[in-house]
């Protein structure tokens, strides 16, 4: 009997709602893997990607990261990984370093023969790409062989990847999918074969769309029994941060008291609380309601206010036959500067992956430095803002860092849309390793 610990979606460095607290959860979910790891001495402990939320950990989330994985070296528990969209960079991977360091190993195409299992790795490929992919991986002569990878497969929500094809075209017969990138857990059989596909969810809720608890996969394989029946996929829950769900449908006339004496029914000791506000009540400032849940404990409270509430801001007055010309028209009347019109056209330039947009932008802000402050001051003329949004070219959007699927609907990956990170401690880039 060969056991794997199944877990994804970890988003280690991720400082959701801005709060360092929050960053803190993250490393302290994956450290509770880890202890379970080492408690139920498991063969393997398995991430399907995204063990961090940033392709540039800070320097707190990298040395936390080396202690856990330090821990199950100690207990001689490997630690097999592949790489997710939102830690992945087009050169050397943080998963790398930690292979160098004899702390982790990178899954790929050849066979990584744990006890009864043949393992191997795909990582986050983006679907422009996929039609390239040949699916050849080394033979091997386990009982059962194990594909971990990072995407969103069929046949659960937001699926942009087709599991049967995956199947169909691999050159190993697998009979478990450990998968990553949908943070909601899931168990299914596809295939003729019945193969096992499985996502272990995140291990923090990174989104208040995430409602029910979190936890990982135990995977279970029986040397006697080759083939998916002889797999076992079973949940276990992990202990993580108290959210507090208050959901308030206003009657006419009802406003912020009512939400008060709502949220005061709850328990919110030391928990994020979500106030989802919908009906035909009074509009109220999300603040007086946030500082209501932190007056009873709650160390972190968000208002999501559903109603139809009027807008008086004027419309754009734009057709959309052609949606690219009235974007484009509605930069010319901004009135950027040279230097705003410019980052604009490198910020919605469609050759440019999401995840390297920022590297991208601050290197034209600093360039543009150089030329001289007065090209931020001023509106742009007609011919700058007219390039802006120019550059048209077969998108590659998808890749890296967001899934278009995820973003459509904000809940496979909901962390592509939150707030950004904002912390200010130090950044380590895989330059430095160079």
């Amino acid at each position: 009997m060969t056991r794997l610990l199944h877990t994804a979606d970890t988003h280690l460095g991720y400082r959701q709602y801005h709060s360092p607290d929050r960053r803190d959860d993250f490393m302290r979910a994956f450290e509770r893997v880890v202890d379970d790891a080492i408690e139920a001495d498991v063969d393997a402990v398995v991430h399907a990607g995204d063990l961090y939320h940033d392709r540039r950990p800070d320097l707190p989330d990298l040395v936390g990261t080396v202690e856990a994985l330090s821990r199950l070296q100690d207990a001689s528990i490997p630690f097999l990984a592949v790489v997710g969209n939102h830690e992945s960079t087009r050169h050397g991977q943080w998963l790398d370093v930690f292979e160098r360091l004899g702390l982790a190993e990178r899954l790929g195409d050849t066979q990584r023969r744990l006890g009864d299992v043949a393992l191997y790795g795909l990582d986050h490929v983006p679907r422009s790409r996929r039609d390239d992919l040949e699916y050849e991986f080394a033979p091997h002569d386990a009982p059962h062989a194990v594909l971990v990878a990072h995407g969103l497969f069929t046949p659960f929500a937001h699926a942009d990847w087709d599991t049967d094809e995956v199947l169909a075209r691999s050159s190993v017969d697998f009979d478990a999918l450990l998968l990553g990138d949908n943070h909601e857990p899931g168990v299914e059989q596809v295939g003729d074969r019945g193969v096992w596909a499985t996502y272990s969810g995140s291990t923090e809720r990174a989104s208040a769309s995430e409602r029910d608890g979190r936890g990982y996969n135990l995977v279970d394989f029986d040397a006697d029994d080759p083939g998916p029946s002889g797999v076992t996929v079973r949940r276990r829950a992990l202990s993580t941060r108290e959210f507090v769900f208050v959901d308030v449908d206003l009657a006419p006339g009802e406003g912020v008291d009512r939400v008060r004496n709502r949220i005061r029914q709850h328990d919110c000791n030391d928990a994020v609380v979500i106030v989802r506000v919908e009906g035909d009540g009074e509009s109220f400032a999300p603040a007086a309601v946030e500082e209501a849940a932190i007056d009873v404990g709650a160390a972190i409270a968000r208002v999501t206010d559903h109603r139809e509430i009027e807008d008086e801001a004027e419309t754009p007055d734009v057709s959309f036959a052609d949606p690219d010309e009235a974007v484009r028209e509605q930069v010319r009347e901004a009135g950027l500067s040279p230097a705003g019109a410019d980052l604009d056209q490198t910020v919605r330039a469609t050759d440019v992956a999401d995840s390297n947009v920022r590297d991208r932008v601050e290197r034209r802000v600093r360039e543009r430095i150089d030329e001289g402050l007065e090209v931020f001051e001023g509106a742009a003329d007609d011919e700058a803002n007219g390039a802006a949004g120019e550059t048209e070219s077969e998108t590659e959007s998808e890749a890296d860092n967001f899934d278009d699927a995820a973003v459509a609907d904000n809940a496979a990956d909901p962390t592509a849309a939150d707030e950004p990170d904002d912390s200010d401690d130090s950044q380590v880039t895989m330059e430095d390793f160079s």
